[in-house]
């Protein structure tokens, strides 16, 4: 018998939005990861509304809407709110209700120099990795350290001479033509009008210039979560400096730091060796910082293997995080967003090694 198609919609819904979510969706695992932490925060919460004037929208649900832009790759904070209007997922995981009215788009960025700065994404951070070390998933002994990249929201027009006062080209279009030919461009003499803190640079020999930050973490070896998150302007000797401060903060006395051929350097050896961390970088053919003294250990050898896990990450982060280039202006922005990044992609490794997934350990 064929059934009836009925256009006709229900007035009233009987089920309750958390009845409609799978018991076994992975959300719900992330969600009550994220509950505790956010119930952690209530008085750096405080300290950012008045105590007077008209209730804003909760901040643990903008953090949660937040999150689900870096778990789902949603590209702009435009397309979050239209999910959540109508994904009952995203509507259950930031807690609102089948009826709530969504907000407008502008609110995250109303709410970004309160809300969603560096200092509340550390702290949303830091609780985070103190739940994986509650639960012994993180080492204190052995890390890896490295940085990469990341594109500024600004194009090469905008880097101009910075005594130059006269006002952009424009040609009636929206991208007008700049000849470029035979003007030396530098960070001393040049600067972006877009984002004045980028800087150019290039990764390698092979690679072009581009306007970019450079962000900066911290591994540890036993399950490749990260322990330590900084972004800094982008020059040849950021990597090196953030790699210390950020050992300092985390490593003990007696602790091994695996890296790249980058930090085959005698500054930052000599640093670590001040910290009393043994440097496990790659050494290199010639004028190695290190010798057989550090290499002939068979630690060394397993720091070197574990320490390309940390592309792991960094893939994660401009992939799925989409941040390959940012769309802020300014390096506390993207620290912020960083930040929150990574703090998401320690939620999914926790998961993964918890087996809440439900797969096998990871």
């Amino acid at each position: 018998m064929r059934g009836i198609h009925d256009e006709q919609t229900d007035l009233f819904s009987y089920v309750q939005l958390e009845e409609r979510i799978p018991q076994s969706h992975p959300l719900r695992k992330i969600r009550q990861m994220v509950d505790l932490v956010l119930a952690s925060m209530d008085e750096l919460f405080d300290s950012r509304y008045s105590a007077i004037g008209r209730p804003p929208i909760p901040p643990e649900q903008l953090l949660r809407a937040s999150l689900l832009q870096v778990l789902y790759s949603i590209r702009s904070e435009r397309l979050l709110v239209e999910q959540l209007d109508y994904n009952l997922l995203f509507r259950w995981f930031v807690g609102l209700s089948i009826d709530a009215r969504i907000w407008d788009h502008s609110t995250f960025s109303q709410n970004r120099d309160r809300l969603f700065t560096e200092e509340v994404a550390r702290s949303f951070f830091l609780r985070v990795r103190t739940l994986a070390e509650w639960g012994k998933l993180t080492s204190d002994e052995h890390f890896s350290v490295d940085g990469t990249l990341i594109d500024a929201w600004a194009s090469h027009k905008s880097f101009v001479r910075k005594d130059d006062d006269s006002p952009p080209p424009s040609d009636g279009s929206r991208n007008p033509n700049v000849d470029f030919h035979g003007d030396k461009r530098s960070n001393k003499t040049h600067q972006s009008r877009t984002d004045p803190e980028a800087k150019l640079m290039r990764k390698s020999s092979g690679d072009a210039s581009r306007l970019c930050h450079m962000a900066h973490i911290l591994m540890e070896n036993r399950n490749g979560l990260i322990v330590d998150v900084t972004v800094s302007e982008a020059n040849g000797t950021a990597e090196r400096q953030e790699a210390l401060r950020m050992l300092a903060r985390n490593a003990k006395r007696g602790s091994t730091v695996g890296a790249d051929k980058g930090y085959d350097t005698r500054d930052f050896v000599r640093g670590c060796r001040k910290l009393g961390i043994t440097p496990h970088v790659a050494s290199k053919k010639s004028g190695s910082a290190i010798d057989g003294r550090t290499t002939r250990h068979p630690g060394y050898q397993v720091s070197q293997r574990i320490r390309k896990r940390i592309e792991e990450g960094f893939g994660w982060l401009k992939t799925v995080a989409g941040l390959r280039k940012t769309k802020l202006i300014g390096r506390a922005k993207l620290a912020g967003q960083t930040l929150l990044a990574f703090a998401t992609y320690n939620l999914i490794r926790m998961g993964s090694l918890s087996g809440a997934w439900g797969g096998s350990h990871v």
